[in-house]
């Protein structure tokens, strides 16, 4: 049993090789505009705070190499999604391989989608809402690098959320979903929707909405595109009519 699993292991053990050498290789890019990207992630805080509010920091090399390496990992999603497909494309049917164009195309620019959402709408929401209740009192924000740490954690959690209806119509084609199972578990998704939010956004409510509220609607959409290649058929009972 092993031994089948070793040929798996070792295309896994590649296709890794592969993606983190393009994102090193993007990173090591990155990081000599690491300058000009730290002021693109300062930006959704202009006229939101007053002034500039970090203070001291472990250096900023270490700041820049982390945002570099996040940068390198953007950079990289469509080779990352195309090994994604080709470690799993041979477990798949040919009228199911036909989808890898489709699948990193899409995949990355919801990916991207999700990244910009939490760029433009909730990190200058959610702060300025902290901003309100703490900046007077106390500096939210100690460090450059616990805002990177923010940053990054906030657009990693929107591109991985906004990836939703990719891997659930992808289920569907595969004949592992339908749109009922989708409808019947939709008070479960709710609750893992929110818990999944709550992890992965800052400790305020704002945030934790920004991030429920587009993953409900994506959701809801799934159960559409679900239902277009893999909708439910009722069983209906075979009865002898009586005359």
């Amino acid at each position: 049993m092993f031994d089948d699993i070793k040929p798996h292991l070792a295309d896994l053990r590649k296709r890794l090789g592969i993606s983190m050498l393009v994102v090193i290789v993007f990173a090591f890019v990155a990081f000599g505009f690491n300058q000009a990207i730290i002021g693109f992630a300062k930006a959704p805080l202009m006229g939101v705070v007053s002034g500039d509010p970090f203070i001291g920091g472990i250096g900023i090399f270490f700041t820049a190499l982390k945002i570099s390496i996040f940068t390198g990992f953007i950079a990289s999603l469509p080779v990352v999604f195309w090994q994604l497909w080709g470690f799993i494309s041979p477990g798949l049917y040919d009228n199911e391989k036909k989808y890898v164009i489709p699948f990193v195309t899409v995949s990355t620019l919801m990916f991207l989608l999700g990244t910009a959402f939490a760029y433009w709408i909730v990190i200058p929401l959610g702060f300025q809402f902290l901003w309100l209740f703490a900046g007077s009192l106390v500096n939210f924000l100690q460090t450059l690098d616990e805002y990177i740490d923010i940053f990054t954690k906030l657009l990693f959690g929107f591109g991985v959320a906004f990836e939703l209806p990719v891997i659930l119509f992808f289920l569907g084609v595969l004949g592992l979903i339908t749109d009922k199972s989708l409808k019947d578990f939709f008070g479960y998704a709710i609750v893992i929707i929110f818990i999944f939010a709550a992890i992965l956004t800052p400790p305020d409510v704002i945030s934790q909405l920004l991030m429920a509220a587009p993953l409900t609607f994506l959701y809801v959409l799934s159960i559409f595109l679900v239902r277009m290649v893999n909708p439910y058929k009722e069983e209906k009972n075979d009865e002898d009519d009586e005359k």
